[in-house]
C-alpha cells in the first residue's frame, strides 16, 4: 500500500488493494462520528455499497445510503438537496459525516453535500473510478453544475480521508481507464516526464499503484501550495478550458477524460507547440484528439467557465513536456486562443 499525506488539510490517502473491505478500520480511526450517510450512484451503489456499510458496521459506524441517477446529469442542485435532506430526515448532527463512494460526480456531489449541511461535516472520498482517484477525490473541490455551466456552485471542503482500493480500479471497463488515463497524462505533462512515457508506453497498466500515487504527489504538491486555487494550483487546469468547453457544447456525451484529452491538443496547438508526443500517447490511451464542436459554439460555452475572474481566463499552455506555464487573456481575445486551439489561425 502507497500513502500519500496532504498538508492542506491534514489527511492521507491510501493506494491498494483490498481497502474498500477494511474501510471502516481506517475511517473510524480518521474521524470521530460514529454515524454516516454514504452517498452513491445507482450503478456503483449495487456493487460496493453493502460491502462498505459492512465495513463501517463492524467498525462500530452506522450508516444509511444516499443513491442517485448515474451520471454528470444528475449533478445538479436538485440532486443536492435531496442528500441534504437525506441527511436531515436521517438525523445527521455536525458530528457525523459523509463518506462518497463512486466516480468523481459522487465525489463532487457528496463533499458538497458535507461543506453546506451543518455548516459543514466531515467527508470521506472513496474513489471507484481511476479518475476520480488521480484527481477529484482529493483537493477538497466540491461542486455541482448549472444549466449554464459546469461546477459554478461549490465550496473548498479538504476530506479526512481518501481510500484507493486498486482492486476496484483494476477491473474498471476500459473506457472509464481511458478516462483517468487523460489525467495522468495531464500530470505528465505538467511535471513529469517519465510519468509521461509511462502513459505513452503503456508501462503505467505494469504497477498500477505507483502510478496512482505519482499522480496524486503531484497534485497534493499545487493543493499544498495553493489550497484555494489562487496561484499555482491553477496549473491543473490543463485541457480544462478548452475541455469543458467541448464538455457543455456536447451537452456531456463525450466524458471528462475525453475532453480533457481534446483540451490538452487544443492547449499545445495555441502554444504553437509540436504536439506529435502528445498525441502519441493519446493514441497510446484510446483517447481523442479533436474537437466534434464548431469555433462559435465553444466560444459561447467558455465565457460561463468557472475560471474566468472578472474580463480575463487564466490559460495553461505548456512549454515542453514537463513543464507548463499561465497565461492570462482577455476574454475579447478568447477567441483567437479557441481558433489557434482548432488550428483555424495560426499562432502568435
Amino acid at each position: 500500500m502507497r500513502t500519500v499525506t496532504v498538508n492542506s488539510g491534514n489527511y492521507q490517502v491510501l493506494i491498494g488493494p483490498g481497502l474498500l473491505n477494511a474501510a471502516g478500520e481506517y475511517i473510524a480511526q480518521a474521524v470521530r462520528g460514529r454515524r454516516c450517510a454514504v452517498v452513491t450512484d445507482d450503478r456503483v451503489g449495487p456493487l460496493y455499497a453493502q460491502r462498505l456499510v459492512d465495513s463501517l458496521e463492524k467498525a462500530g459506524i452506522r450508516a444509511d445510503t444516499f443513491a442517485f441517477p448515474n451520471g454528470e446529469k444528475s449533478k445538479t442542485l436538485s440532486t443536492f438537496a435531496r442528500a441534504v435532506e437525506f441527511f436531515a430526515g436521517r438525523e445527521l448532527t455536525r458530528s457525523d459525516f459523509v463518506v462518497a463512494l463512486g466516480g468523481g460526480v459522487a465525489g463532487d456531489l457528496a463533499g458538497f453535500a458535507a461543506a453546506a449541511y451543518m455548516r459543514g461535516v466531515d467527508c470521506v472520498q472513496i474513489p471507484t473510478t481511476l479518475l476520480a482517484a488521480v484527481d477529484s477525490s482529493v483537493g477538497g473541490k466540491t461542486a455541482v453544475d448549472l444549466p449554464m455551466g459546469k461546477n459554478l456552485v461549490g465550496a473548498f471542503h479538504q476530506p479526512r480521508l481518501v481510500l484507493c482500493d486498486t482492486e476496484i480500479i483494476a477491473r474498471l471497463p476500459e473506457a472509464l481507464l481511458r478516462d483517468g488515463a487523460a489525467e495522468m497524462i495531464k500530470c505528465g505533462v505538467l511535471r513529469d516526464e517519465a510519468l509521461f512515457n509511462a502513459m505513452a508506453d503503456g508501462s503505467w497498466r505494469e504497477n498500477l499503484e505507483d502510478a496512482i500515487a505519482r499522480c496524486v504527489s503531484i497534485k497534493r504538491d499545487y493543493v499544498d501550495e495553493d489550497e484555494f486555487d489562487n496561484g499555482a494550483r491553477q496549473f491543473l487546469n490543463l485541457g480544462h478550458t478548452f475541455g469543458h468547453a467541448v464538455e457543455k457544447s456536447t451537452d456531456f456525451s463525450l466524458s471528462h477524460g475525453q475532453c480533457v484529452a481534446i483540451g490538452m491538443v487544443m492547449a499545445f496547438r495555441a502554444a504553437g507547440l509540436d504536439g506529435a508526443p502528445l498525441l502519441r500517447a493519446l493514441n497510446a490511451c484510446g483517447l481523442p484528439t479533436a474537437s466534434p464542436c464548431t469555433l462559435d459554439e465553444l466560444c459561447a460555452a467558455a465565457m460561463l467557465d468557472k475560471k474566468r475572474r472578472g474580463g480575463t481566463v487564466t490559460l495553461v499552455l505548456p512549454e515542453k513536456i514537463g513543464k507548463c506555464y499561465l497565461q492570462r487573456v482577455n476574454v475579447s481575445e478568447l477567441r483567437d486562443w479557441f481558433a489557434r486551439g482548432m488550428g483555424e489561425s495560426p499562432c502568435a
